[in-house]
């Protein structure tokens, strides 16, 4: 692989982006809006692994996560969860296959842990997801190898969560990010740079676990998360730095337990990516879009200029599509997601992902199950794409282990005792 194909690794696939209206810095006609929005128009950025869904049972549910019942891995999805969470303390590891189609050596790994506070209205943790991209081979443009390098990826993230009453709560979390996928080598002339990056997640959560539907005890909560709110990342000191995935996700969910041993939770969720759309640009007789000679940037024929701050980029990714509203709409991807847990040991999943033709075209159905065994949890999760489009996933099985430290103290408890 060369360093056109770790673009297409890294970039392949991540594409999502709410709503309004746009202006474009010239007169646009009806007639080009609607060619606008015929066109594929995706928004792609840095430090895409930062979106990939770590975790299985979120995988196995639509990838949705930002209001369901917590976990170990809600730290990736909404850290604001774990307060309500019900064990003092959590692990999980997880392992996902990438593209295992056509390479057998990326993968994405994921480690993440928390524990509660001795006033059970606080919890901390950590987590880090580790993206190995294989073994790359690098030519330069007439073939010649000169030199081979495996392309990485990481991030290390620590939170702290804390309950603002009875029913909400919010959390913060910090996260330092690292991409080398060049490994300093020069390319086309220019030398490159690990990029780095520091950004911060902000989370919200409601949960009420007092409601009463035809008489079944159940849970009702909502969720969201402003997700890798950072500076922005460069790979060269030449080139323009790049937004990283800023991404807002909000959503909610049920869970109905129909007795004491059956259980059924909806979830519903909306996301959608804080940064530029890219502007259509004016073109010249010559087919290349058009140089302004006082600013000698391009000419912008709709939407907004992307080359702004990152405030700048999360508030204008509201209303610079160049389609307009029924663009921005476009750019909102929806995750649908159904778990059924009999006795709280076995669990089956399904879900459903769509994201607009024109954005990404990632529309997918999921399945998944889990297991809790005493100690250990053990997640499956499988994609099938629906629409046609091959997905890096594909024909490939996730997994993630947990561990319940509270079981496992449980367990020391009993031998100590000799019962």
């Amino acid at each position: 692989m060369n360093t056109k194909a770790i673009k297409m690794v890294t970039g392949a696939g991540f594409i999502a982006a709410l709503t309004i209206s746009t202006q474009g810095n010239a007169q646009v006609t009806t007639t080009q809006v609607n060619d606008f929005l015929k066109h594929i128009n995706t928004i792609t950025t840095a430090v895409p692994f930062l979106l990939i869904t770590p975790d299985s049972r979120a995988g196995g549910m639509g990838e949705t996560g930002v209001a369901t019942t917590p976990d170990v891995n809600s730290i990736h999805w909404n850290a604001a969860k774990l307060p309500f969470a019900d064990k003092k303390m959590g692990l999980g590891i997880s392992y996902t296959p990438w593209l295992r189609a056509l390479v057998p050596d990326i993968n994405l790994a994921y480690v993440s842990f928390y524990s509660k506070l001795k006033d059970k209205n606080s919890a901390f943790g950590g987590s880090m997801r580790y993206f190995s991209m294989g073994n790359i081979t690098f030519t330069d443009n007439i073939g010649t190898v000169i030199g081979q390098f495996r392309p990485n990826e990481f991030a290390l993230d620590g939170f702290y969560a804390r309950k603002l009453g009875n029913k909400f709560s919010a959390a913060m979390t910090a996260r330092l990010i690292r991409s080398n996928l060049t490994n300093a080598i020069t390319v086309a002339g220019q030398d490159t740079k690990t990029g780095s990056a520091f950004a911060v997640d902000l989370s919200g959560y409601y949960h009420n676990d007092k409601i009463k539907i035809q008489g079944k005890q159940s849970t009702l909560m909502f969720g969201m998360t402003i997700s890798n709110i950072g500076n922005k990342i460069s790979y060269s000191t030449s080139v323009n730095r790049d937004f990283i995935p800023i991404n807002l996700r909000l959503g909610g969910g049920m869970m109905i337990n129909a007795d004491d041993y059956n259980a059924i939770g909806f979830q519903l969720e909306f996301d959608k990516l804080l940064v530029p759309t890219p502007p259509h640009y004016v073109i010249g007789s010559n087919g290349s879009p058009v140089i302004n000679s006082n600013t000698g940037q391009y000419e912008i024929l709709a939407g907004k200029d992307p080359n702004v701050s990152v405030p700048q980029g999360m508030i204008q990714s509201f209303y610079d599509a160049p389609g307009g509203y029924k663009e921005e709409l476009r750019e909102i991807n929806i995750c649908t997601g159904v778990e059924y847990w009999y006795n709280h040991i076995f669990a089956v999943r399904t879900g459903y992902f769509y994201e607009a033709p024109t954005k990404g075209n990632r529309q997918f159905l999921t399945l998944g199950a889990g297991v809790k065994y005493h100690v250990f949890g053990l997640d499956f999760a499988y994609l099938i794409p629906t629409n046609g489009q091959r997905s890096p996933l594909s024909n490939t099985l996730r997994f993630t282990l947990t561990f319940d430290f509270d079981a496992a103290k449980d367990q020391g408890d009993v031998g100590t005792d000799g019962k």
